[in-house]
């Protein structure tokens, strides 16, 4: 098998590369941001070769593995691997990361440090996804924490300072959590901490302390996810944000919460998960109905898409507590196709407002005539958030709903009822959607005579839209792309539930 580090290169070069960003000559923006935007290329493009080459589909063992001594002293190591469902989180970073940073260039104060945040983001996601090592992955979590915060709080809207804050303290103080429940399980049962993880997914632990473990890292997780009733940083970070920053954040940094629910809350401990799943399919259900509810009143354009990724995110829980192989599989691609559509949806959001200068969808309308391509891409990407038949959406909230009417944990009244209730969230889904649609871009309130900013979408947002619309459209049509990555580690894992 082949010995080169790649995945230690994947992680090390965007970080690495971000560095020389400020040994570059100043020559306005356009140098930086195309040098940023080659580096990420280049790192998508040589992890497609990379692993279309050396992984294979068929093997649910974690694959190129990497591992040597880090700090002697903690005896930390740098251990690398990726498996079937980290993957899809890898390419969906590179992917989202790219298209980020074309997205980013009207960002034109400090543009150095602006492209190098974006790249030590990139490392820090890339290090967490394929991370297999407890102290490791949470170095990686908390290295994303600093880009943000700064990112928020330059690059921000009039209250960023506020919800910069906001974002770290709730983030920041979830990763004590985190840092306990890894210090937990590294130090029990043995003289020698290890905190690798294949170590420690065969490591029995009494109940009362299984539960405790549980507990920590779901804190950590349900606040990056999120899970009610830790969202409250979700609206107002991603109201003030850059949308360049927006596209980050809905597109991969909420994803690495439900990657974490998977691969240490399900991995490591089995036991306190099966006895937590019922409570949290309820929070699931109830969370896809509040923030639909939610999304209805919210009067500013990016908030209401916030709340319909809050949303969203609920099929994820639902689909990972639901005990099954279909329920984890639709999560596993709920985490992929809301990265793309999250994405997409905060881009058009700011584009709009670029043109516009408005955010409260009550002062908006009629956009549709002055800009058709928007109006266009605006529609068709609510379309595909609502879960319309041929796009990415469709399939994995109507696997999560097969998953859980499938399931064998559960009895068949209360598999009855959460359906229902999920059913209700996505008759709720269309009411938001539609109705910020007809707001925007219909009607006559906004445009007169005066306005000079209405120009329709350029050459770089078409590209962008049409870029994140493409996957979207695919995996519509033909999700077994994504299953083909994940089903194997997927009966694996569920292997482990079903064999007590």
């Amino acid at each position: 098998m082949n010995s080169f580090p790649w995945l230690t290169l994947f992680v090390v070069l965007p970080i690495s590369a971000g560095f020389l960003i400020f040994l570059l000559p100043h020559r306005g923006n356009k140098v930086i941001r195309w040098y940023t935007l080659s580096i990420c290329i280049l790192e998508l493009l040589l992890m497609t070769y990379i692993f279309s080459y050396y992984f294979k589909l068929d093997d649910p063992l974690i694959q190129l593995t990497e591992s040597s001594k880090w700090i002697n002293f903690l005896n930390l190591y740098w251990r690398l691997g990726i498996d079937g469902i980290s993957l899809g989180p890898i390419f969906l970073t590179g992917f989202i990361t790219t298209l980020a940073t074309l997205a980013a260039r009207p960002v034109t104060r400090d543009s150095r440090l602006f492209y190098f945040l974006m790249l030590a983001m990139y490392s820090g996601q890339i290090g967490l996804f394929s991370s297999q090592d407890l102290l490791l992955f949470f170095i990686m979590w908390e290295l994303e924490l600093i880009p943000v915060y700064l990112l928020l709080s330059m690059w921000g809207g009039k209250k960023r300072l506020y919800s910069a804050t906001k974002f770290i303290l709730y983030t920041a103080g979830s990763s004590v959590f985190l840092l306990m429940g890894a210090l937990g399980i590294a130090l029990y049962g043995s003289n020698e901490p290890t905190f690798n993880f294949e170590t420690s997914a065969n490591q029995p632990y009494p109940a009362v302390l299984e539960i405790l473990f549980y507990i920590g890292f779901l804190i950590a997780f349900a606040v990056k996810s999120p899970i009610i009733p830790l969202h409250t940083w979700l609206p107002d970070t991603h109201g003030e944000a850059h949308y360049s920053t927006c596209m980050l954040l809905a597109g991969i940094l909420l994803k690495m919460g439900a990657y974490g629910l998977v691969r240490i809350n399900m991995e490591l401990l089995p036991h306190a998960h099966s006895l937590f799943s019922p409570w949290l399919i309820i929070v699931g259900a109830m969370q896809i109905i509040y923030a639909a509810s939610t999304s209805s009143g919210q009067r500013n354009l990016k908030k209401r898409i916030a709340y319909s990724s809050v949303s969203h995110m609920g099929f994820i829980i639902i689909g990972i507590y639901s005990i099954s192989d279909m329920g984890l599989n639709g999560a596993i691609l709920q985490i992929i196709s809301h990265g793309f559509i999250g994405a997409a949806l905060f881009f058009l959001a700011g584009t709009s407002y670029d043109r516009i200068r408005l955010v409260y969808l009550d002062k908006m309308g009629g956009m549709a005539t002055p800009m058709p391509k928007i109006f266009t891409l605006f529609n068709i990407l609510s379309l595909a958030s609502l879960a319309l038949p041929g796009m990415s959406g469709f399939f994995s909230e109507l696997i999560v709903f097969f998953g859980i009417l499938t399931t064998e944990k559960y009895l068949l009244m209360s598999k009855i009822i959460i359906s229902f209730v999920m059913a209700v969230g996505m008759l709720l889904t269309p009411l938001y959607l539609l109705s910020m649609l007809r707001q925007m871009f219909y009607g006559y309130k906004f445009f007169n005579a005066l306005n000079s900013y209405c120009f329709d979408s350029g050459p770089r947002e078409l590209f962008v839209s049409i870029s994140i619309l493409l996957p979207v459209i695919s995996i519509g049509i033909y999700p077994d792309f994504i299953f083909s990555l994940s089903v194997e580690k997927v009966e694996a894992i569920m292997s482990t539930y079903f064999s007590r």
